[in-house]
């Protein structure tokens, strides 16, 4: 038996009187128009949000928004830019000269911009080694609230998944913020 089932067990076995868990009526958030708060709270937390527009070229998208990006990695399908395909190298310290990394979220929480991110790729250390991280999504794919989110992400899911919202901050006792620390110094979104 594990200590985990040890203890587990014990507080079984010592609870002397179970209560019913309360009704809990949910009120979450909700907005009209998810696409227009999704742009607006990704700007407010530091990243930024385009919508592609029908026919426009994603490649080139990109390629307008990080012009001297020069080791860029990729898996997303249609990304044609690439000049790495991170899932080729043998250890995440090989990633450490990527300037721009692309990849594709599974959806959007409109109250704080943040999207789900599984480890749809070898190394997840490329979501925070990067320079610079573009996260392409599908804008059918965005939810209200956090509640709505968690309900999306299976708890059967294995391995590694993360909320990233905005580029990476850190501030310290004396307020001064700093970007970039522990992670990319911008965070752009592509709604698809």
């Amino acid at each position: 038996m594990s200590s985990k089932d040890y203890i587990l067990n014990n507080i079984r076995r010592n609870t002397r009187q179970v209560f019913d868990k309360p009704q809990m009526d949910l009120n979450a958030i909700r907005f009209d128009d998810q696409l227009a708060q999704f742009i607006e709270i990704s700007k407010a937390v530091g990243g930024d949000a385009v919508v592609l527009k029908e026919g426009e070229d994603i490649n080139q998208v990109i390629r307008s928004l990080y012009p001297d990006a020069k080791e860029i990695a990729s898996t997303v399908e249609g990304i044609t830019l690439t000049t790495l395909n991170p899932d080729e190298v043998n250890s995440p310290k090989e990633l450490d000269a990527v300037d721009l990394a692309i990849v594709e979220g599974s959806f959007g929480v409109c109250e704080n911009g943040c999207i789900w991110l599984p480890q749809q790729i070898k190394h997840k250390a490329l979501y925070f080694i990067t320079q610079y991280l573009v996260i392409v999504l599908d804008r059918s794919k965005l939810v209200n609230n956090m509640h709505e989110g968690y309900k999306l992400i299976s708890p059967s899911e294995k391995g590694f998944g993360v909320y990233i919202s905005g580029p990476s901050k850190t501030a310290d006792i004396e307020q001064a913020l700093v970007v970039g620390a522990h992670g990319p110094k911008g965070l752009t979104v592509i709604l698809k």
